[in-house]
């Protein structure tokens, strides 16, 4: 049976007081809540990953990273590496975020080798992939979303694989409050499990947990964790309040 996931991604936002409360509350609510098998991860910036650790050691939740840079060490100014994600026991880490690319200009080729360095270390990527609006209007969605898991994930050994997670994010669905309906998000996130059956096999496809990201918020997180090939979700605005993330949450 393949895992359900709820991630926050807290992008950008809060300060150190804000982040310090928010985790606590999420952490406070988890202890009253039956999961049911479903786990939560919290990404905070990258400065509050160790106050954010230091809570999960106790609590019903893991963390994870927004964005590393490929390389163990170096001259590399501003940039955080898998391997201090590694000496901090974080988990997770978010790779190929349409905001990554869009304001980064980050490749699939690129970000082929985030997933390199990340598995490297033991850290499962969260890898994000998705169409423009542009793009879907001229039913180019399944080519570009294929193309992206061609180009970043498709070199993975069946191991390797295994420990990586999928995220669809239609990218005119991300911070707009548009949500793709019930049958879109369905219809590729089957697509994408068919990709995997294609490329590794059916068991490996049964097994991968695939997400939904794009305004996915407390009111209509049921409806789409209720898909069949929809295992959770990659929740950007609506992680900022505890007591709407924890309705995500408790949503299968």
């Amino acid at each position: 049976m393949r895992k359900k996931i709820v991630a926050g991604n807290w992008k950008m936002n809060k300060t150190y007081s804000e982040a310090e409360i928010l985790i606590t509350e999420i952490a406070e609510a988890l202890d009253d809540v039956d999961l049911n098998d479903t786990e939560v991860i919290l990404c905070p910036p990258a400065i509050y990953l160790e106050m954010a650790m230091d809570v999960a050691y106790e609590s019903n939740f893991t963390v994870g990273a927004q964005n590393i840079y490929p390389a163990d060490s170096g001259a590399f100014t501003g940039e955080i590496s898998p391997l201090m994600l590694n000496e901090l026991n974080v988990s997770y880490c978010i790779t190929g975020h349409s905001e990554r690319r869009k304001y980064f200009h980050e490749t699939n080729e690129f970000l082929r080798l985030k997933v390199d360095a990340l598995l490297k270390h033991g850290i499962r990527p969260i890898f994000c992939c998705g169409e423009l609006l542009p793009e879907r209007e001229v039913n180019q969605h399944f080519d570009v979303v294929k193309k992206q898991l061609d180009e970043s994930l498709f070199h993975l050994t069946i191991a390797d694989f295994m420990n990586v997670v999928i995220a669809y994010e239609p990218v005119w669905a991300i911070g707009t409050g548009v949500t793709a309906t019930k049958q879109q998000a369905q219809e590729m996130h089957a697509f994408i499990r068919g990709l995997i059956a294609e490329k590794y096999d059916a068991t490996t496809a049964g097994l991968t947990t695939i997400l939904y990201g794009g305004s996915c918020n407390g009111k209509n997180a049921h409806e789409l964790f209720s898909q069949p090939d929809v295992d959770g979700g990659l929740i950007g605005g609506a992680s900022l309040n505890s007591d709407e993330f924890l309705q995500i949450v408790t949503s299968f």
